[in-house]
């Protein structure tokens, strides 16, 4: 295969040197086009029967199909907004710059200028009278280029995957189209979009292992973010009253169909708003950027329907884990670290050593209730111990005001009424560096003394949000693996 593949390129390059025997240059600097391939198979229909004979284009496109018949050739060009066919006459060109066709390949990208007609079979084309070589392809594209079956080729040349598969181009248009819809959104509700760092001196606002470095001109050890919460509540205080970022966040976890190392994140703060609020914000975006961007308030995901008008069901924590599994996590039995890791391996849940208290209830959270959620769910109200940055409830401060999203048996967003008490926020990081110091777990929330020092001038009453919009657009486009919905997810290194 090999051999075959470095023959083609040979060839490719011996035409390569043909076309700049002709003191062509084969990639050019610019082209100007007057149309896309849609727009003129579009603009065609429309004066069809008036005076589309005498519509002339310029549209320039990847060749993806090639049939040649002595003196006349039928190219079939795509572009990012679909394919139209081009017709060459040599009668029309004439010899010389007919034989130029010879030295097309598929891959190629050209450009073509002509009328535009029907042929007898129904099929809006371009006749050429005119056309140039944009640039010259020196790989062969997959032989079925419609689209390709290697997985995980597909995520190692994006580029390839894109060129020869039409779903894959789809979700990320559809991806694009709902990121923009979310910020019209917030946009339109008077929140303001902000930027904050990506290298931190401490990696907290969440609960994750994070990827460090190294500052060679500062000789400081900085960290990717793992969230940007700590960040923007500073803007809170600062009176930014309503503020976003969507921007990529970095865990040092493992790969799955659910989890890659970066990720997209929307997060959201909201002053003199409580997480009530922000339940009702979450329900009432996901179903506007639906209807925009599909038309539709109903979702395909895998074998369900997903009905995304709200209201949405509200659940709370504590009786759904009574319901799947049987544990109230705030009986007494179980409110200690051993008696707890023993229910959970009594579930058959795996409960590793060095997981605190708060894990345990999330795993058996991911375990037993998760994956029920299929239609839009907001599970409320969780344990303290699992939400060091949430405020508690008022009528039982074993519990914060906190919500996680479900949709299509998964997690998709995460809120809390922000803690804004200074000095418990210290003593829930300082519980935290103690688990952290006792235990070994790299996965509990880190103390950052900038950011109490902010919290001391003041945080008003504050909801917030955050929002993967991965798995959201996992959800929308009916895809079961993250790695379907970006570009260019990580993958292991290709052996040698």
């Amino acid at each position: 295969m090999a051999d075959r593949k470095e023959a083609i390129t040979e060839q490719r390059l011996a035409k390569l040197g043909r076309i700049r025997s002709h003191n062509i240059d084969p990639y050019p600097h610019r082209y100007r086009l007057t149309h896309t391939t849609q727009e003129a198979a579009t603009l065609f229909q429309e004066q069809e029967g008036s005076n589309a004979e005498g519509l002339e284009v310029r549209v320039a496109g990847r060749i993806v199909a090639l049939r040649a018949m002595g003196k006349a050739a039928f190219l079939d060009l795509r572009d990012s907004s679909g394919k139209i066919q081009a017709y060459f006459r040599k009668n029309l060109l004439g010899d010389e710059r007919y034989q130029y066709l010879h030295d097309f390949d598929i891959g190629d990208i050209i450009g073509v200028s002509g009328k535009v007609f029907r042929t007898r079979s129904g099929e809006v084309t371009i006749e050429a009278s005119d056309f140039v070589m944009l640039a010259k392809s020196l790989q062969p594209l997959p032989e079925k280029w419609h689209g390709l079956t290697d997985v995980e080729k597909r995520y190692r040349q994006r580029h390839l995957d894109l060129i020869s598969n039409e779903e894959a181009r789809h979700i990320f248009v559809i991806r694009s189209r709902l990121i923009a819809a979310i910020r019209r959104f917030l946009d339109e509700r008077g929140f303001i979009e902000v930027e904050t760092p990506v290298l931190l001196p401490v990696a907290a606002g969440a609960m994750a292992r994070p990827f460090s470095t190294h500052h060679h001109a500062l000789e400081q050890n900085l960290y990717l973010r793992i969230a940007t919460e700590l960040y923007l509540k500073r803007l809170i205080i600062g009176g930014l009253d309503k503020v976003y970022e969507i921007g990529r966040i970095f865990r040092n976890e493992g790969v799955s169909i659910k989890h890659n190392p970066e990720f997209t994140m929307l997060e959201t703060y909201e002053a003199y708003a409580d997480y009530n609020d922000v339940m009702q914000m979450v329900e009432q975006m996901v179903y506007h950027v639906a209807q925009e961007v599909l038309g539709s308030h109903e979702v395909s995901y895998g074998e369900h329907t997903i009905n995304l008008s709200p209201p949405w069901r509200r659940v709370n924590l504590r009786d759904e884990l009574l319901e799947k599994c049987g544990l109230d996590f705030l009986d007494q039995r179980y409110r200690d670290l051993p008696s707890l890791r023993e229910a959970v391996m009594r579930l058959g849940v795996e409960a590793e050593e060095n997981m605190s208290w708060g894990r345990l209830v999330d795993k058996l959270l991911s375990a037993f209730v998760e994956p029920t959620l299929i239609q839009p769910t907001f599970v409320l109200d969780y344990p303290v111990e699992t939400s060091p940055l949430a405020k508690t409830r008022p009528d039982d401060p074993r519990l914060v005001e906190r919500f996680e999203f479900f949709i299509g048996g998964m997690e998709v967003a995460n809120a809390f009424t922000e803690l804004n008490d200074p000095v418990e926020q210290r003593k829930r990081f300082e519980e935290q560096e103690e688990l952290r110091s006792l235990m070994g777990d790299e996965e509990v929330e880190r103390l950052d003394e900038d950011f109490l020092t902010a919290l001391e001038h003041g945080m008003p009453p504050t909801g917030g949000l955050g929002v993967g919009i991965d798995r959201l657009v996992m959800v929308l486009t009916n895809r079961q693996s993250i790695r379907e919905v970006i570009l260019f997810p990580q993958l292991r290194a290709k052996e040698k």
